[in-house]
């Protein structure tokens, strides 16, 4: 994906280094944050200031071109969050170091990122350890 380089620096700095989706710091993280487009570009999203989001490349690569998934609990279709028109607290709360969804749109989103995978967790478990965790939203 081809980002204007200020561009990407708002993204970041506007997410305060952390993923937007699941709030990991990238401070502990070995991987790049990815910038990534919240509406795919090949369901019509544009490359704009407004579709943009910081992403860990766990949740970039679950995520991929999807912009819908189906809810766990009823089965019907629906969006994945979008941390530009969505607030965070809105969709999702911490159980302890689980993050849950609230609405239709913060299950299916946790469950299409595997958000509570064991590996997330552990990371904010040593997040904690450095007061990174929880995470302001």
């Amino acid at each position: 994906m081809n980002v204007p380089a200020a561009l990407a620096v708002l993204v970041k700095e506007r997410a305060e280094h952390r993923c937007e989706y699941c709030r990991m710091s990238q401070s502990l993280q070995g991987a790049t944050f990815h910038v990534e487009h919240i509406i795919p570009v090949t369901c019509g999203g544009t490359t704009s200031e407004d579709n943009l989001a910081l992403a860990c490349p766990s949740c970039n690569l679950h995520k991929s071109d999807r912009s819908h998934v189906l809810d766990p609990d009823t089965q019907a279709m629906a969006a994945l969050f979008h941390p530009r028109r969505q607030r965070w607290s809105d969709e999702f709360a911490w159980e302890n170091r689980r993050m849950t969804g609230i609405t239709a749109t913060g299950r299916a989103t946790v469950q299409a990122l595997d958000l509570n995978h064991p590996r997330r967790l552990r990371v904010r478990e040593a997040e904690a350890l450095f007061g990174l965790f929880p995470p302001g939203i």
